[in-house]
């Protein structure tokens, strides 16, 4: 079988939890990517420049890395972890409804600064429950989990492009496509459009195109909300909602429950013992732990640079995401905007098949050899964009290998160093955090060197970010080395010791016999 039986009984053990969690990272991705398409006409909405409402990125990005560094706090409990995924998925359907009521800066950006703090929350919670329900299984079920953020991010600008304006503050682009400009004139000639395109000429006098902008948030909005519905009702079966009366166990006999109770309180014991780790918690209870004191160098190193990896590359991709466009209407590339605009889309669309082809992947190969051919193939893609920067018809084909190179890198980093920690869980809050935080400063760095030094500087530092990157998995895989060695040497001091303890055993009854006979 293509699929290790053991692997499907684990699935179909776990199903509803994992499609649950699958599921919140739809929203997530459905959050993420839907403020490339719809800049220009929110820019029009809350009467901004373009330099403006680019900081509603930084909002959200910044309100993320908070929400990602508090989200291991929900993890004491399952109810604590599934009422905030509920909470934090319910946001998400709340802010899509009332983005359009937003008509100044200000207030966008706060409400992107909630659905940021929303998107960390599931960011963190769904990897640490996957991670902690598969343990070392865990890197197909991560795969697919970040599936369905590029799913998300694939699906939130389709459903936002027959809504966009054609023209902006006024500014028309030409070039479209037929269906699609068919589609739109569908949508603009319905009687709901129409009234709202009369009532724009009566107020400005007819000089500008009235957005329908609108509807997509609200159609996202209404999308989203069965992701709240299956946690809750994952809720419900798992009994753990207050106000419904609790029965059995569900799917438990009473061999399982001994079974895990047994396991339970040796792994308690054990983990107090070897590691005392406090678990899946938050970045700051991890630093906080007091026994982290008897731990090697190689310890901390792995968390730093795994940390590190993935704020560049995750960085790379908030960076391609968000300027991509930019760049390639810009001189030298100087493409028609209509034609730029598929960009973005086929960048998440190649990070979402990347995703999915990499959970056979991940089940066939370690997750250390697909992250050194995923990090190789970015530096040669991003090294072919910069010889070949003038080439149109390439800035497609790159973009498109740059998304699969990109796509499994989070969660095969996260596979890897939790794998190498023993699922300790502090790699987990670490890794999200650092990810966000690589994010937020490409996206403000690029943004900044692209008006400062031009267009090209946007493939410079995408190149210079996996370069750094890829030494700094060389690093890693060095200091895994040496925590592997450390292991190994304290395994075999505790097997001495054991061994020296029960040699002096024996000779102690042996003596007490022969005082015994001799009496």
């Amino acid at each position: 079988m293509f699929v290790d039986e053991r692997i499907v009984t684990l699935f179909k053990r776990n199903a509803h939890q994992t499609l649950t969690y699958w599921s919140v990272f739809f929203s997530f991705g459905l959050c993420i990517a839907f403020l490339g398409p719809t800049i220009l006409d929110l820019q029009c909405q809350t009467h901004s420049t373009l330099s403006q409402i680019t900081w509603v990125f930084f909002a959200q990005q910044f309100f993320l890395l908070i929400g990602s560094s508090v989200g291991g706090i929900f993890k004491k409990t399952l109810f604590t972890a599934l009422a905030a995924l509920f909470i934090s998925s319910l946001v998400i359907s709340i802010i899509f409804a009332i983005i359009p009521l937003c008509t100044n800066l200000l207030l966008l950006a706060s409400a992107m600064a909630v659905s940021g703090l929303a998107m960390g929350v599931i960011d963190t919670i769904a990897n640490i429950q996957l991670v902690t329900i598969y343990q070392k299984d865990s890197a197909v079920f991560l795969q697919a989990l970040h599936f369905f953020i590029g799913f998300g991010a694939l699906v939130s600008p389709l459903i936002a492009d027959p809504f966009l304006s054609e023209t902006g503050c006024g500014n028309h682009t030409g070039n479209e496509t037929q269906p699609m400009h068919h589609f739109r004139n569908m949508l603009r000639n319905s009687p709901i459009a129409e009234h709202n395109i009369n009532q724009t000429h009566q107020a400005h006098g007819g000089g500008e195109e009235e957005s329908i902008v609108q509807y997509a948030f609200w159609i996202m909005s209404v999308i989203n909300l069965p992701v709240p519905i299956a946690v809750l009702f994952l809720m419900y079966r798992e009994q753990l909602i207050p106000c419904c009366p609790s029965g059995t166990p569900r799917l438990l006999d009473k061999d399982e429950l001994a079974m895990e109770n047994q396991q339970g309180s040796e792994d308690a014991v054990e983990e107090q013992s070897e590691h005392g780790a406090g678990g899946h918690g938050d970045i700051f209870s991890c630093c906080r732990n007091d026994n982290l004191r008897g731990l090697p160098v190689s310890f901390f190193m792995i968390h730093i640079l795994g940390g590190m990896v993935l704020f560049m590359t995750d960085g790379i991709v908030g960076a391609f995401a968000g300027f991509v466009y930019t760049y390639a209407v810009t001189p030298p590339m100087s493409i028609s905007h209509k034609t730029a605009g598929y960009l973005p889309s086929i960048f998440w669309a190649a990070i979402t098949v990347g995703r999915l082809l990499s959970i056979p992947l991940s089940y066939r190969f370690q997750p250390v050899r697909l992250l050194v051919v995923n990090l190789a193939g970015a530096i040669v893609t991003l090294m072919m964009l910069l010889i070949f920067y003038t080439n149109g018809t390439f800035l497609f084909v790159g973009t498109s290998l740059c998304g699969l190179f990109l796509s499994s890198i989070f969660p095969c980093m996260l596979a890897y160093t939790e794998d190498i920690l023993d699922y300790q869980g502090c790699a987990t809050s670490v890794l999200v955090t650092s990810a966000g935080m690589g994010e937020m400063v490409m996206q403000v760095l690029v943004g900044t060197l692209i008006q400062t030094q031009g267009s090209y500087s946007f493939l410079l530092c995408g190149m210079i970010a996996s370069c750094i990157g890829f030494i700094l998995f060389i690093c890693l895989l060095l200091f895994h080395r040496m925590h592997r060695n450390y292991l190994t040497g304290t395994s075999k001091k505790s097997a001495m010791v054991e061994e020296t303890a029960a040699e002096q055993n024996g000779s102690a009854k042996t003596e007490q016999s022969k005082d015994t006979e001799a009496s």
